[in-house]
């Protein structure tokens, strides 16, 4: 059994910090609101791989499921997971993993980022539609069609972090 060294330890509770104080910048629009948080979670994918940054992003969902206010609007608990934004955090391990293992088979951070992106699109419709029971155009229109501008800038924003970060934390 391979041990966990700090240097990992460290990077994964910077990233799950820093994706902590990114959900804190955040614009509302209506039931999902919109934050950086996601620009941490492809960073930290593509940045310390997809067993890392997948263990950062578990980190940040544990720590506000517990109580901390870690999520959005400075928000914890565990009913925020089973609100209308939990598909959306619950995806974020898999979000980062997914980015980290198609960053490390040689895709462009850019495809990483947009498959990512997508999944977590999927995730959090998809939970959307559970609790609401909307039909497909709501939940594109409450979840996916108003964030689509955002999250590119955001893709290309992590995109260009990416470019001058790699490398230089593994």
């Amino acid at each position: 059994m391979k041990v966990m060294k700090i240097k990992e330890m460290l990077l994964c509770g910077l990233f799950g910090a820093l994706t902590a104080v990114f959900a804190q910048l955040m614009l509302p629009l209506g039931a999902v609101p919109v934050s950086f948080a996601t620009l941490s979670v492809m960073l930290s994918g593509a940045l310390l791989g997809k067993k890392w940054g997948a263990l950062s992003q578990a980190i940040y969902v544990l720590v506000g499921m517990i109580g901390l206010p870690v999520f959005h609007g400075m928000q914890g608990g565990i009913g925020l997971l089973a609100g209308p934004t939990g598909g959306f955090l619950i995806s974020y391990p898999f979000f980062a993993w997914l980015v980290g293992w198609l960053t490390q088979k040689k895709h462009s951070f850019f495809v990483s980022s947009v498959l990512g992106t997508l999944f977590c699109y999927g995730a959090g419709c998809i939970w959307f539609w559970i609790l609401t029971r909307g039909t497909v155009w709501s939940v594109l229109m409450s979840c996916m069609i108003p964030f689509l501008l955002g999250d590119g800038l955001k893709i290309l924003l992590a995109g260009w972090l990416y470019q001058r970060l790699k490398g230089k934390i593994f």
